[in-house]
């Protein structure tokens, strides 16, 4: 009876190690974007060029797959060079003394929903935070298995201490206090050598 116990208990530990399936961005085919509005009448788009994170499921839904994210705030492009210098000073990121943007959390199915959920950190402050995500499906390639996922959300950024404004005369602010983040992710299977 005891090696019965023992060889059952093993055969769950491998069935459990063979369950977990590690995934990595795929960079040329992910962006992680944002948009805010600019003096109350247009918007200023940006993004991130250096990131990375990784992603590990044990479900093929992706249901509570555990997620880590991360960002350098040195590689923030608004398609303006003045301007993005102003984002990576002390007035809002704060490059210097906080170089990452970060998440860590997971994903979860709600019926047919996904979300994203758990803790944002940006400038030193971290928030538990909660982004609408599609699974777009996983696809076998050529060079193995895909997922894409599309997350979208709004983050308060003087909820972070991002906080420099200046008031219009019309009334309002020159940066709204509201950004949206969107993100194109795909994702490549990580095989075992």
């Amino acid at each position: 009876m005891k090696t019965f116990t023992t060889l059952l208990t093993l055969a769950c530990l491998v069935i459990g190690v063979q369950a977990q399936t590690s995934w990595k961005l795929d960079k040329s085919h992910t962006g992680i974007k944002f948009t805010t509005t600019h003096m109350l009448i247009s918007e200023v788009e940006g993004q991130f060029n250096d990131f990375d994170g990784s992603v590990v499921s044990t479900t093929p839904d992706f249901n509570g797959a555990k997620i880590e994210f991360v960002a350098k705030v040195s590689s923030i492009d608004t398609g303006n060079e003045r301007r993005d210098g102003h984002l990576k000073g002390p007035d809002f990121f704060d490059a210097e003394n906080h170089p990452e943007v970060k998440f860590n959390g997971k994903l979860v199915k709600k019926g047919k929903k996904y979300f994203l959920e758990g803790d944002f950190t940006m400038r030193g402050t971290t928030k538990p935070i909660k982004f609408d995500v599609v699974y777009n499906g996983t696809v076998a390639g050529g060079r193995g298995k895909k997922a894409g996922f599309k997350i979208t959300g709004v983050v308060n950024r003087f909820d972070y201490g991002l906080q420099w404004n200046r008031a219009v005369e019309t009334g309002g602010l020159v940066v709204a206090d509201e950004v949206a983040i969107t993100c194109n992710v795909e994702l490549d299977e990580v095989v075992a050598q």
